[in-house]
């Protein structure tokens, strides 16, 4: 009866949005897809006959956050199967990508029928959610089949436990039901269990993001922009990157406002969004008249021999503006960064990972609002390893600040890879702690390389 509660809910919410949803899908393209995985749960059926431990990761933050458990968890047990599966289609190309010889499909939605259809298909093991997925009817359809189910790199920012106080009884039931908890710091295991989560499956892991980040600035990855990108080395490089409107339009204002002073500044943009790529290239090309460089028309990103694109015209205002309109490139990007300004913190989003570049040495800056963000930005400041701006005058200030003080720079970048590596080892816990709970759990579910 409660399963059904949530299914009428669900249709109610599903009907209300539906005018938005079609509208994104006519006019933006949005939602087209794997409509009888989400919808019916028909996922594409596991073959292998092994033990599946299926890993659930919301989109591409999530599925590169992956990259450490899916190793490490193969190492242990190399007969292992493993299934991903993803939300949004962004995730699901970078997690095709990533692991191809890995299952991988969309989440279903949480109707009681489309919950029960996946995992007959899939027959999960057990059950890894990423960060913060408490879906009611999963986890309770994978409880009574038997099938452990984990939350880690678990986080509540300060927002979401607000709102599912709301409903404790409902999230408190369905925490419960979770097998282990492995929580990024004390404060989020505090919320959980004031939210009902049980002390007992509690686990402070610390943060899988500061796992397995890159800090060498010559990786091949990082070689290749550069080379597409037409760099040589010596500019000072300025990225607005994981941005929402109107930062784009911040950045190239405040670009304007210091190129004539630097005039070895150029500027890389990355939109948070795939379908704003478009839009930010027209921003640039027509409203500011400046030369562009988009990264999917460069050679590298069509397969062929990297070579540096063509050079902007002599009589060009400034150098090109640079527009990563690929996905999954924006971790190496970053190692490009002079100054790396994170974006979706001028505005209401809440703020986008700044662990990336603060792990290449770049001088960080974010604005105000990066409450998705919280603990990473308090370790960040308290450390003096990034800066804060609150207004897009104020961005312009800083770069220019920072620009004018190099040194000050190069130390606020060093404060910041400091800071990252000594973060390091949350993945290499979170699968002693998977490991353990599996091994618990009965001798059928124990996995070979650790039956002996």
């Amino acid at each position: 009866m409660f399963a059904w509660l949530l299914n009428l809910a669900y249709l109610g919410l599903l009907a209300a949005v539906s005018p938005l949803i079609a509208f994104r899908m006519v006019v933006r393209g949005k939602y087209r897809t794997a409509w009888g995985q989400k919808l019916l749960g028909r996922v594409p059926r596991r073959e292998g006959p092994g033990r599946c431990l299926w890993f659930h990761a919301v989109s591409v933050g999530e599925v590169l956050q992956l990259q450490p458990l899916i190793e490490g968890m193969t190492r242990l047990d190399p007969a292992i199967e493993l299934a991903i599966s993803t939300t949004t289609p962004t995730g699901y190309e970078v997690a095709r990508r990533r692991f191809p010889d890995r299952h991988i499909f969309y989440f279903p939605l949480d109707f009681s029928w489309a919950v029960d259809e996946a995992l007959s298909r899939v027959r999960p093991w057990a059950i890894a959610l990423v960060e913060l997925e408490l879906w009611p009817n999963f986890v309770c359809a994978a409880a009574k089949r038997g099938i452990p189910v984990m939350l880690i790199n678990a986080r509540v920012s300060e927002r979401s436990h607000r709102g599912y106080r709301r409903i404790r009884p409902l999230i408190g039931a369905v925490l419960r039901r979770i097998s282990l908890l492995a929580v990024q710091s004390e404060t989020y295991a505090a919320r959980l269990k004031d939210l009902g989560a049980s002390s007992a499956a509690m686990h402070v892991t610390g943060s899988i993001k500061f796992d397995r980040i890159e800090t060498d600035r010559s990786n091949p990855a990082t070689a290749n922009l550069r080379q597409a990108f037409g760099l040589c080395g010596t500019e000072t490089v300025f990225i607005a990157g994981s941005t929402q409107a109107p930062e784009e339009r911040f950045a190239i204002e405040s670009y304007v406002a210091l190129q004539a002073k630097f005039p070895d500044l150029r500027l890389i943009l990355v939109p948070r969004h795939q379908d704003r790529f478009d839009e930010v290239a027209h921003l640039v090309e027509d409203e500011f008249r400046l030369p562009l460089i988009r990264r999917s028309q460069s050679a590298a990103a069509n397969g062929s021999a990297s070579k540096a694109p063509t050079a902007a015209p002599a009589d060009a205002p400034r150098p090109a503006v640079m527009l990563l309109d690929t996905l999954g490139e924006l971790s190496a990007c970053w190692g490009l960064a002079t100054i790396a300004f994170v974006g979706g913190s001028l505005t209401r989003r809440g703020g986008q990972n700044m662990i990336e570049p603060a792990g290449y040495g770049a001088a960080v800056l974010f604005g105000p609002n990066t409450w998705n963000f919280k603990d990473v930005v308090d370790l960040l400041l308290a450390d003096g390893a990034a800066r804060i701006v609150r207004s897009p005058d104020d961005l312009t200030a800083q770069i220019d600040q920072l620009l004018s003080h190099p040194d000050a720079a190069i130390e606020l970048g060093r404060r910041a890879r400091r800071l990252v590596t000594s973060q390091a080892g949350a993945a290499a816990r979170t699968i002693e702690l998977i490991a353990d709970l599996l091994a618990d759990d009965g001798e059928a579910r124990i996995p070979p390389s650790r039956a002996a």
